[in-house]
Formats: structure tokens, C-alpha cells, sequence
């Protein structure tokens, strides 16, 4: 069969936003085919279809709902794993 899955995540340094990074990869077949990095602020599209799919998220609601992330998820919930990561340290 064929597997389709998307991983978001964050990366950061400290609880300041701008030391944190959302990311948003899509794969098909362990292949990453279109990413949205909040650092590039737009999606990149990797083949043929991430790239057609990539124009038109970049032009669509998509692309401000993602950037919003950073925020929404990630600046939200770091003290949340900073907190857990040290404790079980």
C-alpha cells in the first residue's frame, strides 16, 4: 500500500519567538514532497506535485493559516516542553 503522513514541529533555542521555528512536511512514500518552514514563510514544493501544490498554497488560505502557527502551536506550548524536557533530565 501506499502511505501518506505530514510532521509538524518546532524547533527552538528559547521561549522567544523568534528563536523558534515551525515546520510543516508532508511525505508520501517516506518521500517529502512540499514543506512550510515558518523561517522561509511560504511552502516549498520538492517534486512535481509538491511544487504544483506549493503555488497554489502560496496563494490560498493555506499559507496564512500555516504562518500562523509559530504562534499558535508552538509559542503556546514551549514552556510546556522546555518544563517536561527538564524535569525528566
Amino acid at each position: 500500500g501506499f502511505r501518506h503522513y505530514v510532521v509538524n514541529s518546532c524547533e527552538f533555542n528559547s521561549s522567544k519567538l523568534n528563536d523558534i521555528e515551525y515546520t510543516e512536511s508532508y511525505y508520501y512514500n517516506k518521500l517529502e514532497y512540499i514543506r512550510f518552514s515558518s523561517s522561509v514563510g511560504k511552502y516549498v514544493g520538492y517534486t512535481e506535485h509538491g511544487i504544483k501544490n506549493a503555488e497554489r498554497w502560496n496563494n490560498g488560505p493555506e499559507v496564512i493559516t500555516s504562518r500562523g502557527e509559530k504562534e499558535r502551536y508552538c509559542f503556546r506550548n514551549v514552556g510546556v516542553f522546555t518544563e517536561s524536557a527538564l524535569t525528566k533530565s
